[in-house]
C-alpha cells in the first residue's frame, strides 16, 4: 500500500493519497487545497485516481474537490449528513477570511459499514461524528484515516455547527479505540499517531 501525505492549504490539513503497488489505483482523502500539488504526487507515482474521499465537509478538508474532480474524473464521496456542506464552502471560508470555490455534489454518499474498494484495497467506513455530524474514519489493514476526530494528544474542535463533546468521546471511544492498540492513526492536522499512543497519552481521553 502506497501512502502519501500532503499538507495543504494555509490551515495545513492533511491529504492523503493512498494507492494500491499492484494496480496503481488509487484514492484521494481530503484534498483540502493546492490541486496542482496534489496531482503532481499522484503523477510521480504514476497512480490513477478512483475516488476523491471526504472524512468531512469542512472547507479545509474539501476545498479542492472541484478542481481534482476536473482533472481526474473520479467520484465524490462524503457521509450523507455533511453532503449539503459541500456547497456551502465559499460561504464558510469566508469566516476565517479566505475564498474557497463550492465543490461539486457528491457522486455517492456512505455511511457506516461501507466498504470502498480500489485495486487490492478495501477501506471499511466507520462513522465518527462529533467534529461533524457526517465525521467518518477509513480503516484498513492496521491503519486509519479519522479526518478532525482525534489527533496525536488531542482531538477535533466541538464548537463548530453539527459538533458535540461527548459525541465525538464516544466516536473515539466505541468506534475507533477497539481497532486496536498497534493501529496507525493518520489525522487531519499534524502528525500521524496510534490508537495505543492515545489511550495512554491523550488528556481528552483518560
Amino acid at each position: 500500500m502506497i501512502i502519501k501525505t500532503l499538507a495543504v492549504g494555509p490551515i495545513m490539513a492533511n491529504c492523503y493519497i493512498v494507492g494500491c503497488e499492484n494496480t496503481k489505483e488509487a484514492v484521494v482523502i481530503d484534498p483540502g487545497d493546492e490541486a496542482d500539488k496534489i496531482l503532481m504526487a499522484l503523477a510521480e507515482s504514476q497512480l490513477t485516481v478512483k475516488y476523491i474521499i471526504n472524512t468531512h465537509g469542512h472547507f479545509d478538508h474539501v476545498g479542492a474537490n472541484k478542481k481534482m474532480k476536473e482533472a481526474t474524473g473520479a467520484e465524490i464521496l462524503i457521509h450523507t449528513a455533511d453532503a449539503e456542506m459541500l456547497e456551502q464552502i465559499s460561504i464558510a471560508s469566508q469566516a476565517f477570511g479566505m475564498s474557497v470555490e463550492n465543490s461539486p455534489p457528491a457522486d455517492r454518499t456512505i455511511d457506516e459499514e461501507d466498504q470502498i474498494t480500489f485495486g487490492d484495497i478495501t477501506f471499511n467506513v466507520i462513522h465518527t461524528p462529533g467534529h461533524s455530524l457526517g465525521g467518518i474514519s477509513l480503516s484498513t489493514d492496521g491503519v486509519v484515516f479519522v479526518g478532525d476526530s482525534l489527533f496525536y494528544g488531542s482531538i477535533g474542535r466541538t464548537d463548530f455547527p453539527g459538533g458535540d463533546y461527548n459525541t465525538l468521546i464516544s466516536s473515539i471511544k466505541n468506534k475507533l479505540f477497539p481497532l486496536g492498540d498497534d493501529v496507525v492513526v493518520y489525522t487531519g492536522h499534524g502528525p500521524e499517531t496510534t490508537i495505543g499512543q492515545e489511550k495512554r497519552m491523550n488528556p481528552f481521553l483518560k
